[in-house]
């Protein structure tokens, strides 16, 4: 029976002709009544018995299947760099990778009242009404490596903040007189394709783009970075103007290098054949062959 209505729980409604999009605990409960796999239950002890096995079926999230025809082979590539390899062979001391990419349209808002800070009993409270005072863009990089931290702030992004970012990093040592310096980044319109890849060359030699798949912005470690910023810095969101604002973002940026360390990075090119083959069936192009 409890195998049975936790089956029921992995359902989607509408595959049952429901007119609703998810599960709560109660609908099981009662479908499950509906069903006659038991006679009588309540909501509380389907509860109990999906969080044995932290099944949620209330709960959801969203996500972009994998559509770049080499994902795996670009995947890769990225995968290595994080473990120390290139093409098969180790990184030597004096290769550096570097995590690069834009947070975009930052807004600056100015709340309409002064807010309270946390007292005993009471949390901190932010007015919920603002003023627009104006957008920016926080472009950053990341070395992979030494946990060093590097980034500008900028009106937009485009294909003039970005060679900003990659001189600000580029211009010093040890990256100047560096044997490589591997640059990941997405495929962002400053920085996308064969001719971002050369232009690069161009003008650094020793530097080196790599870019994720489309739709990966989780394989660039940049984006672990831009999460911390958003929850530390960005939440709740309370600036008078630009100026605050951008001086907040570059005091923080200096902040967490005096305190950061290489993030850990786990997953490896085995995760992502796993992830890859356990996706395969849902794939959009594995529906159109089994129709």
């Amino acid at each position: 029976m409890e195998i049975e209505i936790k089956a029921l729980a992995c359902e989607l409604p509408s595959e049952s002709g429901l007119p609703f999009a998810r599960f709560s605990h109660r609908d099981i409960a009662r479908q499950a009544m509906a069903r006659g796999i038991v006679a009588l239950i309540s909501g509380t002890t389907v509860w109990r018995w999906l969080d044995a096995d932290a099944i949620k079926p209330w709960n959801y999230r969203s996500w972009i299947f994998p559509r770049d025809k080499r994902f795996a082979q670009k995947a890769g590539r990225v995968l290595d760099l994080y473990q120390g390899m290139w093409e098969g062979q180790p990184l030597e001391p004096d290769d550096y990778v570097i995590s690069a990419d834009e947070k975009t349209s930052i807004q600056a808002r100015g709340r309409i009242a002064v807010g309270a800070a946390t007292a005993a009993g009471q949390m901190r409270r932010v007015e919920f009404e603002y003023q627009r005072n104006g957008a920016l863009a926080y472009v950053a990089a990341w070395d992979v490596r030494r946990a060093k931290v590097f980034g500008l702030c900028a009106p937009t992004t485009g294909i003039e903040t970005h060679p900003r970012l990659v001189n600000l990093v580029m211009g010093r040592e040890p990256y100047r007189s560096a044997r490589r310096v591997f640059w990941v980044t997405d495929n962002g319109s400053s920085h996308r394709g064969d001719v971002s890849v050369r232009r690069l060359a161009q003008w650094y030699p020793n530097a080196i783009q790599v870019h994720t798949p489309v739709h990966a912005s989780w394989l660039n470690q940049i984006e672990i970075y831009f999460s911390i910023v958003q929850r530390k810095v960005l939440t709740p969101n309370d600036f008078p103007d630009l100026q605050t604002l951008a001086k907040r973002l570059l005091d923080f940026q200096a902040y967490y290098e005096t305190l950061a360390q290489p993030f850990q990075w786990k997953f490896t090119r085995t995760d992502l054949e796993r992830t890859l083959a356990k996706l395969a069936p849902y794939m959009p192009q594995a529906k159109k062959v089994a129709a």
